[in-house]
């Protein structure tokens, strides 16, 4: 049984305590032992990677492969992504070994009913992201107690003073976060040490992918994620909230 589907009314402050609880016990940790132990601590409860198969998931793909190869990896497929990525998903995944890989779709009524063109995005950016990313992991999230992201300090905004775990507000769920103190570079030099498969749109100029019609090359010099809606006051996909608000980089919550 699920410890999110078993929480009281007082789950909030359970899951502060737990949060912080498992921060003190792994804080000397590395990110592959934390998310190790992540997987088998039944304080953190049943916990899924959730992954978009980009130019550096193959860092937790890879732990995960290595550590617990039946836990759930869920994968959002928007409708709109590289046909780079799609080839990429499926021959990682089976390079892998991965052995519970669930690919999730935003809901066709939804589509029609909302973005029947597929145009939302040049309209209302933040409610193509809400339909075709947070919606549907919402869904594929429910029952579990926890997901592990990618996310790192040095990526700035909120993300400056990211912990292993952390709390997911509104939620009940805990985020697990191993690489949380990586700096930048130490995924490319995980991924050349360990002769892990790049996502073929990195050597064109892809340092951070999305959605096709969102993602554009970056200039040497720029940030990693300046092609990520360029041109727009948006950094990020909604997947990320906190409090229910969009974080931007260089904001805090």
């Amino acid at each position: 049984m699920s410890l999110h589907s078993a929480l009281p009314d007082t789950r909030a402050s359970d899951l502060h305590r737990r949060a912080a609880a498992l921060n003190a016990a792994y804080r000397h940790h590395s990110a592959i032992a934390v998310l190790a132990r992540a997987l088998h601590d039944p304080d953190v409860g049943q916990t899924a990677l959730v992954s978009s198969f980009g130019a550096e998931s193959v860092v937790l793909l890879h732990m995960v492969a290595l550590a617990r190869r039946e836990t759930p990896v869920i994968f959002l497929e928007t409708g709109m992504l590289f046909t780079e990525t799609l080839v990429y998903q499926q021959e990682l995944a089976e390079r892998l070994g991965l052995r519970d890989l669930r690919i999730i779709r935003p809901d066709t009524a939804d589509l029609r009913a909302q973005d029947p063109a597929a145009t939302l995005n040049q309209t209302n950016p933040d409610a193509c992201c809400a339909l075709r990313k947070t919606v549907p992991l919402n869904r594929a999230l429910a029952g579990f107690d926890g997901w592990i992201t990618g996310r790192k300090r040095y990526q700035g905004g909120a993300r400056t003073s990211l912990e292993f775990f952390e709390v997911e507000e509104g939620a009940s769920r805990l985020k697990v976060n191993p690489l949380a103190h990586w700096q930048q570079g130490d995924a490319r030099t995980y991924i050349e040490e360990n002769r892990l498969p790049r996502h073929p749109l990195v050597a064109q100029g892809f340092p951070s992918i999305g959605c096709m019609p969102c993602t554009s090359p970056v200039a040497p010099g720029e940030d990693a994620r300046a092609g990520r809606w360029k041109g727009q006051d948006k950094t990020e996909c909604g997947i990320h909230m906190v409090n229910g608000k969009f974080v931007r980089q260089g904001e805090s919550a």
